[in-house]
């Protein structure tokens, strides 16, 4: 291998096109090697194509880079061999048992010492006492336990994670979460696609993505001061009133509603402030400055996205 030590994932201009849309347009990413990256977008923004093309899944239509310091163009085969795929989907054998199931995944990695591999396994991602329960009886929690499982037999360097808590409880998603953080803490670069909040700030680095485009990228705590996002949060009677007003101010840049409690954000601060102060003299709200967060910033950016897929009546 060669490359950039320092990233598990550089590629530039990447570009995929299926007929004549453009699901993913030059896209330009640098992933450092065991970090945790979120891929952060709605449903349908090129996330899943944009990671598959990263990492020598899919061929793009323009571009080119490097995963693990293999050519993403040129040496595909050889980056498969050191990735493991957790698909959004379960997509191991539901009539096998959980042992089975991983017997044969280590069978078509053709690995040495199957069995004690296969053990270890279990034990590690706490398997062994259902090892031999059906995959189809298991709740949508111990399946995807079992396909992370499945994912790192071949002890991969690099784990691609397609939307992995879809349809689980919160106590698996966060039990999920400490397995994914304990995998980073032994150097395995994790790329993950999720839409949800929680999720995003597990991840050390995120990208959002919106209709093919990287939007912005960078830590993840500092994405809201890179917009330059600013918010007071708004509590009190009759908010609903408030925000329909705040809305048509043209100095607020956006009011997010969560419950009972306003968000009101802005890149003009000084407008902003100027907004709150005015309202505080009403005295009929309590006006409070806090940092932006990732909801916030995320609402911002894809309010200003454009869908490159409206109109196309029947496109996926």
């Amino acid at each position: 291998m060669n490359g950039n030590a320092e990233f598990a994932i550089s590629v530039r201009g990447l570009t995929k096109r299926f007929g004549d849309r453009t699901v993913v347009d030059h896209f330009d990413m640098d992933v450092p090697r065991g970090s945790i990256y979120g891929f952060l977008g709605p449903n349908g923004s090129g996330k899943t194509t944009t990671i598959r093309m990263m990492c020598g899944l899919l061929v793009p239509d323009d571009g080119e880079g490097e995963c693990l310091g293999y050519d993403i163009l040129t040496q595909s085969r050889r980056i498969k061999e050191h990735v493991g795929y957790m698909t959004q989907r379960f997509s191991l054998y539901e009539d096998l048992t959980i042992r089975e199931n991983l017997d044969f995944i280590a069978r078509m990695f053709r690995l040495k010492d199957r069995a004690s591999r296969v053990d270890a396994a279990l034990e590690d991602l706490d398997l062994k006492d259902r090892a031999d329960q059906l995959a189809g009886t298991l709740s949508g929690g111990w399946k995807q336990r079992m396909s992370l499982a499945a994912c790192m037999l071949h002890e991969p360097s690099l784990l691609l994670l397609d939307e992995p808590t879809a349809g689980v409880d919160p106590k698996a998603r966060r039990d999920f979460w400490d397995e994914i953080r304990r995998l980073s803490a032994k150097g395995v670069t994790v790329l993950v696609s999720t839409h949800y909040m929680d999720e995003a700030v597990q991840c050390d680095f995120i990208a959002y993505i919106a209709y093919g485009r990287r939007l912005i990228s960078g830590p993840a705590r500092e994405i809201p001061k890179i917009i330059g996002l600013h918010t007071w949060r708004v509590e009190g009677g009759d908010i609903s009133a408030l925000e329909e007003e705040l809305r048509k101010d043209e100095r607020v840049g956006q009011v997010a509603r969560f419950g009972p409690v306003l968000h009101v954000s802005g890149t003009d601060k000084m407008a902003l402030d100027a907004v709150a102060q005015e309202q505080m003299k009403r005295g009929t709200h309590e006006w409070t400055a806090r940092e932006a967060g990732l909801e916030e910033a995320f609402i911002y950016l894809m309010a200003g996205a454009r869908d490159n897929f409206a109109g196309a009546g029947a496109a996926r």
